[in-house]
């Protein structure tokens, strides 16, 4: 397989997992680069066949290959995630793009051990991709502060930012119906902004600022392993005059509907480095509340008028605001969108082109 490139287009390797969001992510970027350029090959493949004695996996492994990587996707815990990573890496060369950059939100237990998975991944990979300018920030510490001798930041690190969707026209103003739900999107899981929003509800009944206390609502399931601390956050709610529920599961179109029925969206996500629930938002036509960390006040520069960054103490007066102008919920006509997915998918083959020309005609 040879395209225009001095070398051969890399293989894109996906895990097969439907639920996860980062395997989706590497599967839409994957059709949209071979959208492209043809040559581009997208191939399931499974991680663990990387286990073992070092036998080569059932299938012939192509001489370039790119993959997506966060440790709880790629491996039981982040040793053999590293491990299975570093394997790959001995039998092709690898280009990867980071999820879920390890931070001090980890806590103290679960840090060090991804700080040294990710410092390992690094090494072993010959283009690094991140998310955000804020992912590289974090790299770059990861990677420098690391006790391994002769562990490096790769050859090559870009940032291609995560693409907003397609999703078609926004409604008219004149045709929105609200549910009059205060809306968080994506997965639950402890620390993804849930808990926050539920207190910032809870402060607008006890202020008294809204005549109605809306509901809260989870646009999505709980994280495997996280249906427990949902339910408990479910009836702590409760306990302060608040009513939270999930959807369950949502279909990409029921995801879209509920993403604009929403009276009010918020992300309350405070150690976020990269948000597929942001771009989701923007694609649906939404402006939502967003704390002011700097993952989120770089996506306000880069696309202006589509988020409302505050700080955490102002989300109640933000929601409450919301509440009562909901045409501050939604785009302006001038709001800047892009990056969308022609772009990403163009910015992977410039890096891989560009990683060509580096390594050489050996490459």
């Amino acid at each position: 397989m040879t395209g225009a490139t001095a070398a051969p287009l890399p293989v894109l390797l996906h895990l097969g997992d439907e639920a996860h969001g980062v395997d989706r992510y590497a599967r839409t970027v994957a059709r949209a680069v071979a959208a492209i350029d043809p040559a581009v090959e997208l191939r399931l493949f499974d991680p663990a066949t990387l286990d073992g004695d070092g036998a080569a996996p059932p299938d012939p492994l192509p001489p370039r290959v790119h993959v997506h990587f966060t440790d709880r996707l790629w491996g039981d815990d982040a040793e053999r995630a590293a491990a299975r990573l570093e394997a790959l890496a001995r039998r092709t060369r690898v280009s990867v793009t980071l999820h879920d950059l390890p931070q001090t939100s980890d806590g103290p237990t679960r840090l060090p051990r991804r700080l040294a998975c990710y410092r390992r991944v690094v090494a072993a990979a010959s283009a690094v991709v991140c998310n955000s300018e804020h992912e590289r920030t974090l790299l770059a510490a990861l990677t420098n502060a690391g006790p391994e001798p002769g562990v490096r930041p790769a050859t090559t690190v870009v940032v291609i930012p995560l693409p907003v969707p397609t999703a078609g026209n926004a409604p008219e103003p004149g045709s929105w119906r609200s549910d009059g739900c205060v809306a968080v999107l994506g997965f639950f899981y402890p620390g993804k902004g849930h808990r926050e929003v539920v207190d910032a509800v809870a402060h607008l009944a006890q202020e008294n600022l809204v005549a109605t206390v809306p509901p809260v609502v989870a646009l999505g399931r709980a994280s495997a392993g996280h249906e427990g601390e949902l339910a408990e956050l479910v009836a702590l709610a409760h306990e302060r005059g608040v009513t939270l529920r999930s959807t369950g599961f949502l279909s990409d179109a029921d995801l879209l509907a509920r993403s604009r029925s929403a009276a009010v969206p918020v992300i309350a996500h405070q150690h976020v480095s990269a948000s597929g629930s942001l771009t989701d938002w923007i694609a649906a036509g939404r402006r939502p509340i967003v704390l002011d960390s700097a993952y989120f006040l770089e996506m306000a520069r880069l696309r202006p008028g589509t988020t409302t960054p505050v700080a955490a103490r102002d989300l109640p007066a933000a929601i409450a605001h919301a509440l009562a102008h909901p045409d501050s919920t939604w785009q302006d006509a001038d709001a800047v969108t892009r990056p969308d997915l022609s772009d990403t998918a163009r910015a992977h083959l410039a890096l891989w082109a560009a990683t060509d020309r580096a390594a050489g005609p050996e490459a």
